[in-house]
């Protein structure tokens, strides 16, 4: 495993935002763990939060694409982080571009869109923090795919859950590459971080013990994905 996700599994740890324990998900589904990047809210946790999605959009994807696209609401301060970043990394400029809940009718920039316009042949790449269910890219695509004749290049969020999305049997994000066509990656997936933590030591403690390991391994034997 890379460098990075090493660092970026324990950053989230440290972070607050991936947690270990017993939690119900909006599905009703009752998981051992929980990511909620609405916890990242310091300066410096936002800067390297940029740089972890872009060094990953970077070694995924390559440099080959125009916006960072970032679904409201928490995919907007994650695809400015990530365009700044992206900048002081390999010093190439991508726009953002995020969508509004509820459209504008007033001012210079009204409408259904923050951040830059998509324009014809612009190459996106869509950012979010984590996908269970697919259901945020329906509502999304269709509005980045009406505004424009743009190609999605792909989709990038932090954590790959690893369990069955709305068809019982694969994962949200290889549904949603088969639905629509385009790649969908995670920096890292709950594999890599079990393997990662497992009775090891982050920032002092064990986060992932033989009692949470087996709940675990209890939960994807209800939900893993095939």
């Amino acid at each position: 495993m890379e460098a990075y996700k090493q660092e970026f599994i324990e950053f989230m740890v440290e972070s607050d935002v991936l947690k270990f324990g017993e939690f119900t998900l909006k599905s009703g589904r009752k998981s051992p763990f929980f990511m909620n990047a609405g916890a990242y809210v310091t300066g410096s946790q936002l800067k390297k939060l940029g740089e972890y999605y872009a060094k990953a959009i970077h070694n995924t994807y390559g440099d080959e694409f125009d916006v960072l696209f970032g679904p409201a609401y928490k995919g907007i301060p994650i695809s400015v982080v990530t365009a700044i970043a992206y900048s002081e990394l390999y010093g190439k400029e991508v726009r953002y571009c995020s969508d509004r809940k509820e459209e504008k009718d007033h001012g210079a920039d009204k409408g259904s869109f923050l951040g830059s316009k998509l324009k014809d042949g612009d190459r996106v790449v869509m950012i979010e923090d984590v996908t269970t269910s697919g259901k945020s890219m329906e509502e999304t695509v269709p509005k980045v795919k009406n505004a424009a004749n743009v190609e999605i290049v792909g989709l990038m969020v932090s954590l790959n859950r690893m369990e069955v999305g709305k068809d019982g049997e694969k994962s949200a994000l290889d549904e949603i590459q088969e639905k629509y066509g385009f790649k969908a990656n995670a920096i890292v997936s709950m594999a890599d971080v079990v393997e990662h933590l497992y009775n090891k030591d982050c920032n002092g403690k064990i986060v992932i013990d033989d009692e949470i390991k087996t709940a675990i391994d209890k939960y994807y034997e209800q939900y893993g994905a095939k």
